[in-house]
């Protein structure tokens, strides 16, 4: 079992966290390292505070559960989050690894339709969606030497997944077998110099910065 922390946008995913969990099981969630419904709000402590027992949380994971949701963007920590976890941090002598990433995109009312109606196509290459910080993007369609015209006209999902270091998958396929969906998250971290992986994002944090958010 691999040691995980979700990353998301409380205001509008801590639902979503809760589901995750409950699809984990007691005996999973041993491995869970982040915020649960029981943990202290942190909302009035200082930036420096909330980073420092972010990374606590985060340093001894393996793989990073990333909620999309329609207004992550705004959210003041998930792209440093991402940012985090992809690096390879030293404590001690020890260092860890960069965490695999998988989003799983948030039910709203209709389900994940609304991601799918707000994402945006050039002819037959499917591009980005707005709501998705520039880190993710930057790790979609990353994987080296692949065929990019026949990946890139792709209409399968799980085409562009393969060829994606951060695949994205629907809530409801995600919590039917979250287990598989981490451990394949997992397997790609062990093969990194298959993918051109961007470990921070210079658009995201001056978005952050424009929030007054300086690291």
């Amino acid at each position: 079992m691999r040691k995980t922390f979700i990353s998301y946008k409380y205001s509008e995913s801590r639902d979503v966290r809760d589901r995750i969990l409950s699809a984990l099981g007691p005996e999973y969630t041993r491995f869970y390292m982040g915020e649960t419904a029981e943990s202290p709000d942190l909302t009035n402590f200082t930036t420096k505070t909330i980073k420092n027992h972010l990374k606590d949380m985060i340093y001894s994971t393996s793989v990073t559960i990333l909620v999309i949701s329609p207004q992550m963007r705004e959210s003041n920590w998930i792209s440093w989050e991402l940012e985090y976890a992809l690096k390879n941090q030293k404590r001690g002598d020890i260092y860890s690894h960069s965490n695999g990433i998988v989003g799983v995109i948030a039910n709203q009312f209709d389900g994940d339709a609304w991601f799918k109606r707000n994402e945006y196509w050039i002819g037959n290459t499917l591009m980005q969606h707005s709501c998705l910080p520039d880190i993710i993007v930057k790790n979609r369609m990353n994987k080296k030497n692949i065929w990019n015209y026949q990946s890139r006209l792709s209409v399968d999902y799980d085409s562009i997944n393969s060829d994606s270091y951060i695949s994205i998958v629907s809530e409801n396929a995600f919590l039917r077998d979250p287990q598989y969906y981490i451990e394949s998250a997992y397997k790609k971290s062990q093969y990194l110099n298959e993918y051109n992986i961007i470990k921070q994002s210079e658009k995201d944090r001056k978005e952050r910065k424009s929030r007054e958010i300086i690291w």
